[in-house]
C-alpha cells in the first residue's frame, strides 16, 4: 500500500495504523518514489531475527570451512587500518 508524505502529514499516524491493519506493509512515498516502509513491530522483529539467524549460519559455515583468521586484537585493528 502506498501512502504519500502529504497524506501522512494531514491524516496522521492513525491513518497508517488503519492501513497496516488492511495491508501487511505500507510504503511512504515522497515525490512519487517509495522512501520509507512501515510495518508492524512484530514483523520487523521477525525480519531482524531471520537476518541474525542467517548471519550466524554464515559465520558457522565460515568456521567449519576454515575461512577465518586467528590474530590478536592489535593485529586485527592493524589489518583493518584502525
Amino acid at each position: 500500500m502506498l501512502v504519500t508524505a502529504s497524506e501522512l502529514k494531514t491524516k496522521g499516524i492513525s491513518f497508517i495504523e488503519k492501513m497496516i491493519k488492511r495491508h501487511k506493509e505500507v510504503f511512504i512515498t515522497v515525490r512519487g518514489k517509495k522512501k520509507f516502509a512501515v510495518l508492524p513491530i512484530d514483523e520487523y522483529e521477525r525480519l531482524k531475527e531471520a537476518e541474525l539467524d542467517r548471519l550466524i549460519y554464515e559465520a558457522e559455515r565460515d568456521y567449519e570451512e576454515g575461512r577465518y583468521v586467528k590474530e590478536t586484537a592489535e593485529e586485527h585493528f592493524k589489518r583493518l587500518g584502525i
